[in-house]
């Protein structure tokens, strides 16, 4: 069986983000004692991803006490900081079209290109990712802290897992290290040092090089976002039923 430093040793270095001994302790008491450690930490790094940040995390370097001041033309973030994804906005799409989206997902429909297809029930799909099915543009996103703190980030640059259909409560980090290219993406590799993350009017400016998803998914919150989204959009036009 693996030790809590192990476990926290093992999050820490692969996603840049500590875990608290909380969490850590009631992951292990979920445990057989038998368990291979490769498969627990694999199996922890799972859990710890699809948890609530402000519950699972250690506070280290979170997003500064004046992040909400819009008098501030612009500065660099200190990082890396690890913040949870609470919404996610299409800037490039009306806000009426993406309605038009959900209710043709709701209707069974999907888009495969141009044109219109029926999604068979062997292939599920949330209405979230039917909506995102065209090209993905550029996105707004609710970010949250280990500390509850909220901030809206803006995509400069095409930041890769960033769109309408990502899960909610997924994980981001906000890095002045730049990440391994290849499949393993949540590797950070120190040795080259990129400038830190932008923040202008108290506005995250994400880039590729300074942002990375690490992902995960908190299924409370997603739903609670899938649910409420189309009734929000519609509160934004105007529109009523």
């Amino acid at each position: 069986m693996a030790s809590a430093a192990q476990i926290r040793s093992h999050l820490s270095s692969t996603l840049g983000i500590t875990p608290s001994p909380t969490w850590v302790a009631a992951f292990l008491s979920s445990q057989r004692t038998t368990t291979p450690l490769p498969s627990l930490l694999a199996t922890s790094k799972v859990r710890f991803l699809n948890a609530e940040i402000n519950i699972a995390a250690e506070p280290s370097t979170c997003l500064s006490p004046n992040i909400h001041d819009a008098t501030l033309a612009e500065y660099r973030l200190p990082g890396p900081v690890a913040v949870q994804v609470l919404d996610v906005v299409d800037l490039t799409q009306s806000r009426w079209s993406q309605v038009e989206a959900i209710e043709a997902a709701e209707r069974g429909e999907g888009k495969k290109g141009r044109e219109i297809i029926r999604v068979l029930p062997t292939e599920p799909q949330d209405e979230g990712a039917l909506a995102a099915s065209g090209p993905g543009g550029m996105c707004k996103l609710l970010l949250q802290d280990v500390n509850g703190v909220r901030v809206w980030g803006l995509e400069l640059k095409s930041v890769s897992g960033v769109r309408v259909g990502m899960n909610i409560g997924c994980k981001v980090s906000l890095l002045i290290h730049r990440l391994r290219q290849g499949p393993s993406l949540s590797k950070i590799e120190t040795q080259l040092v990129l400038r830190k993350v932008v923040v202008a009017r108290a506005v995250l400016l994400l880039e590729p090089e300074t942002t990375t998803v690490l992902g995960g998914k908190v299924e409370s919150l997603h739903k609670g976002w899938l649910e409420g989204r189309k009734a929000s959009l519609k509160a934004a036009v105007g529109a009523v039923g």
